[in-house]
C-alpha cells in the first residue's frame, strides 16, 4: 500500500523482540536461544528430534546444526508434497521462504512455544532492485510467501527490518513480513513485526475466497499493516501502532486496509482485541479502504466488534479515504461494542454500528463456515 505522505519515513523500527527496550531509533534486537536450548539441552522442546520423530513428515531446523536443516527454505524445499511438519528451534532465520501452492498441510512449530524465540526475518522492499532490473514491488518483497491451502503456524515471529531511515532514496517503502494467500491459513501465538504493509492477508485469485484465522497474535506497523482481500478473523490479536518521528503531523497511518472483492461477503473480522500505539493520541486512523486498479470493483470490509481502542486512533475520525473515487463510506466498514478511547463515539456520522440482529452474523463462525480452526490442538 503506498504511504499517505510522500517522502520516505526516517523513522526505525521499534522491534518488540524478547522485552528488547529499543527506541524508535534502534535497529532490530533479537534475543539470545533460551538457556533449555543451549548445548547439550533438547533445541525441538516436546516436539521429538530427529532421532526420535512422532511422524515420518517431521523435520527439525536448527541454525546450530543439530536438526535436518539450518534454515527454513532448506526444510520447505525438502518437504515435497502435502501433510509435513517444520519444528523450528530458537534462533533468527534470516532469509526468504517461499511455501508453493502444491505443499498443502503443512505446519511450522515454534519449538520453545514463545515466538520471541524463533525469528524469521529479512530486509527487502518494495523499491528494492531486482537482479536484471526493476524493483520487487510489495509482493515481492515478502520475507515469507504462503500459498498453499492448510498452513498452520504457532509459536513464530515474521518479521521484515527493512528501515526507511537506512534507505532515503527509495520511495517504494511497503515492506512485508509476511503474505499469505492459501485457504485454511491458521496463525496461533504468532508476532508479525514491520513498518509498512506488515501482514499481506490474500488470495490467489479475485474469484478465491481465501479463509485465514489469527488468534492471540500481535501485529505492529505503521501504513496499511494489515492489508489485503482475504476472508480474515482477528480473535483476541493485539495491533500496536509505531511512532514516527519523521512526520510532523497526523495521520501516521492506518491499522486496515482490506480489499475485499466486491462477490466475497466477508472480509476481515475482528473480534476480542485490542489496538495501542506508541504515537501520539488520535495520530492513526483505524482503516481505509484499498480498491486496487487490478479490481475496482472491490468493496473493502471490515468489522471491528468487542475491542479496545486506545488513545492512539483518532476517535473522532478513524476511517480515510485512500482514493477519492473510493470513498470509505461506500465500502463495508462497521463496529459494535467497541471500548477505550479511540472507540467513543462523537461523530456518529463517522462511526458506522452494527445492531444486536447484525452482530449476530458478524462471527468466527459465520466467516469461516465449516472449518473451526479454535478446535484445533497441538
Amino acid at each position: 500500500m503506498r504511504s499517505p505522505h510522500p517522502h520516505p519515513s526516517s523513522s526505525r523500527r521499534r522491534f518488540l523482540l524478547a522485552g528488547a527496550g529499543a527506541g524508535a531509533g534502534a535497529a532490530l534486537a533479537l534475543s539470545a536461544a533460551p538457556s533449555w536450548a543451549g548445548p547439550g539441552r533438547r533445541p525441538f522442546g516436546r516436539f521429538g528430534s530427529p532421532a526420535a520423530r512422532p511422524t515420518p513428515r517431521t523435520l527439525y531446523v536448527d541454525p546450530a546444526g543439530r536438526g535436518d536443516h539450518t534454515t527454513v527454505s532448506a526444510a520447505v524445499s525438502a518437504a515435497s508434497g502435502s501433510g509435513w511438519t517444520l519444528v523450528l528451534a530458537p534462533g533468527t532465520y534470516r532469509e526468504t521462504v517461499a511455501v508453493s501452492a502444491a505443499r498443502t498441510g503443512a505446519t511450522w512449530i515454534g519449538a520453545s512455544e514463545d515466538p520471541r524465540d524463533v525469528v524469521i526475518v529479512y530486509d527487502n522492499a518494495a523499491g528494492t532492485p531486482k537482479p536484471g532490473g526493476g524493483t520487487l514491488g510489495t509482493t515481492g518483497s515478502a520475507t515469507t510467501t504462503v500459498q498453499a491451502d492448510g498452513f498452520t503456524a504457532r509459536w513464530i515471529t515474521f518479521a521484515n527490518d527493512w528501515l526507511r531511515a537506512d534507505h532515503p532514496g527509495v520511495t517504494g517503502t511497503q515492506a512485508v513480513a509476511l503474505k499469505v494467500q492459501g485457504d485454511r491459513s491458521a496463525f496461533f501465538n504468532c508476532r508479525f513485526l514491520g513498518h509498512q504493509d506488515t501482514l499481506y492477508a490474500d488470495s490467489t485469485a479475485l474469484t478465491a475466497f481465501a479463509r485465514q484465522y489469527y488468534a492471540h497474535c500481535h501485529v505492529e506497523g505503521d501504513v496499511d499493516f494489515v492489508f489485503g482481500r482475504a476472508t480474515a478473523v482477528f480473535e483476541h490479536c493485539h495491533f500496536r501502532t509505531l511512532d514516527r518521528t519523521d512526520l510532523a503531523s497526523a495521520p501516521y497511518g492506518f491499522v486496515f486496509a482490506p480489499s475485499t472483492a466486491g462477490a466475497n461477503p466477508r472480509g476481515y473480522l475482528v473480534t476480542h482485541g485490542r489496538v495501542s500505539s506508541a504515537a501520539p493520541d488520535a495520530a492513526y486512523k483505524l482503516a481505509r479502504p484499498w480498491v486496487p486498479s487490478s479490481d475496482t470493483t472491490a468493496r473493502p470490509m471490515l468489522t471491528v466488534r468487542e475491542t479496545r481502542l486506545g488513545p492512539g486512533v483518532d476517535a473522532v475520525a478513524p476511517y480515510a479515504d485512500m482514493s477519492s473515487a473510493h470513498p470509505w463510506q461506500d465500502q463495508r466498514f462497521a463496529e459494535y461494542r467497541n471500548t477505550g478511547p479511540g472507540a467513543v463515539i462523537t461523530v456518529p456520522a463517522n462511526r458506522p454500528q452494527l445492531n444486536r440482529v447484525q452482530a449476530a452474523s458478524a462471527t468466527r463462525e459465520a466467516y469461516l463456515g465449516d472449518w473451526t480452526p479454535w478446535t484445533e490442538g497441538c
